[in-house]
């Protein structure tokens, strides 16, 4: 069994904390939902969790059974078995989708470059209600919201790393497509041991791909945790309803200002 540990994480960019002290622990198949008002930390922690540059982390540690990866370049926090699905894929022309799944497949070594790859990269895509012509086209290139979360999806299914971070992995998805990527990540739980941290605004995703804990986040930590009723009552009362209920603050946005637009009119004129 694997173990993804976060302790007293922090954060900031440009001087501005976001990140204010976050603890978290996820083991090899379970489900942890991460749930938070917008600007509360929440992509951040992703981010810095897969070592996105332009993030200062300023204090705690993350690690993956007992290796600290922070430090590490994102491809080898990838290598060790981190996966980060994102809220907001980028394009890559000229890369083609089946292309991309057998060259980041062979880097795991000989075994995982065994015949069959392409097969098995097919037959996974096909799982996920992904047409075959798919696959010859650039990833991401063109494609709807709904397509590029399946790729995301395709990916973690044919790499099958130790633990996948989803940002709003729901983000875009019609009722079919959510459920069909939903459920395969659900299988994933039973069938490689996979660990689950999915960032998500909405309970509905939670009802395919079922939380054994989930997380208020707020102010760029974890202010409370519970089982799957915490979702639903979320959905009922809101944040603010849910905190009163559970009896805990709800800490201010931590998101950094946007910058001053350099076309807006002049103060005091």
């Amino acid at each position: 069994m694997s173990v993804l540990r976060i302790s007293g994480l922090r954060a900031e960019i440009g001087g501005h904390e976001i990140l204010r002290g976050v603890d978290l622990e996820v083991r090899s198949g379970e489900v942890h939902a991460l749930m938070g008002p917008n600007g509360s930390g929440k992509s951040t922690l992703a981010h810095v969790i897969m070592g996105r540059g332009d993030y200062d982390v300023t204090g705690g540690s993350v690690t993956l059974d007992g290796e600290e990866l922070l430090g590490l370049p994102t491809w080898q926090r990838a290598a060790r078995g981190l996966f980060l699905a994102m809220q907001y894929p980028v394009e890559l022309p000229g890369v083609r989708v089946g292309d991309l799944l057998q060259a980041a497949r062979r880097t795991a070594g000989p075994a995982a470059a065994a015949p069959g790859l392409g097969e098995r990269i097919t037959a996974e895509a096909a799982r996920l209600g992904v047409r075959d012509e798919f696959l010859s086209r650039g990833v991401n290139v063109e494609f709807s919201g709904g397509e590029k979360k399946r790729a995301e999806t395709l990916q973690l299914a044919v790499l099958e790393p130790a633990f996948a971070i989803l940002d709003e992995i729901d983000s875009g998805l019609d009722v079919d497509a959510l459920a069909d990527v939903a459920r395969r990540i659900e299988a994933m739980t039973t069938e490689t041991g996979l660990g689950v941290v999915a960032i998500t605004h909405y309970a509905r995703l939670l009802r395919e791909l079922r939380a054994d804990r989930v997380h208020i986040f707020a102010g760029g930590r974890v202010v409370a945790s519970g089982g799957p009723e915490l979702a639903a009552g979320l959905e009922r009362a809101g944040y603010d309803g849910l905190a009163a209920e559970l009896g805990v603050e709800l800490p201010a946005p931590v998101a950094p200002p946007e910058p001053a637009d350099p076309f807006a009119e002049p103060v005091g004129f």
